[in-house]
């Protein structure tokens, strides 16, 4: 089970804005601290905690982040709307866009997806996977 992912940032302003445009609309709530930005599920009482968590920080060596060729971070959306209008509060604050939202022909019937890079260049995937919406084919 995968408990964390973290990427690095070197202007954590401007990662926020990027993350708080979308993350919080999945329901993710944030904290900030000194060392840097933490976003997790909310924990409900007699629940266990809902992982994986989500951090933004900066380096630990000092030297500037970079993004990983090849990694990307997933975040699944309500619906194919949800997706469409996360993805545009994303690009608004900042991300660019490394795919529109919409079907991908290597992907199944209702994987519905948009990408983006964050500020820093991670690649961020906002998707859904509804069985009860519209199809690739239909």
């Amino acid at each position: 089970m995968i408990a964390y992912v973290t990427v690095g940032a070197d202007d954590i302003a401007r990662a926020e804005r990027f993350y708080s445009a979308f993350l919080q609309a999945l329901d993710y709530e944030l904290k900030v601290g000194p060392e840097g930005l933490s976003y997790a599920l909310p924990i409900h009482p007699g629940q266990s905690p809902v992982l994986p968590d989500f951090y933004v920080k900066p380096t630990f060596d000092g030297r500037p982040a970079t993004s990983g060729n090849g990694a990307m971070v997933a975040f699944e959306a309500r619906n194919q709307k949800q997706v469409r209008k996360l993805h545009r509060a994303a690009l608004t604050a900042g991300g660019f866009d490394e795919g529109p939202p919409g079907f991908r022909d290597s992907y199944g019937q209702h994987f519905y997806v948009g990408y983006l890079r964050d500020p820093q260049g991670n690649k961020i995937a906002l998707f859904a996977n509804n069985p009860d919406e519209p199809g690739r084919d239909g």
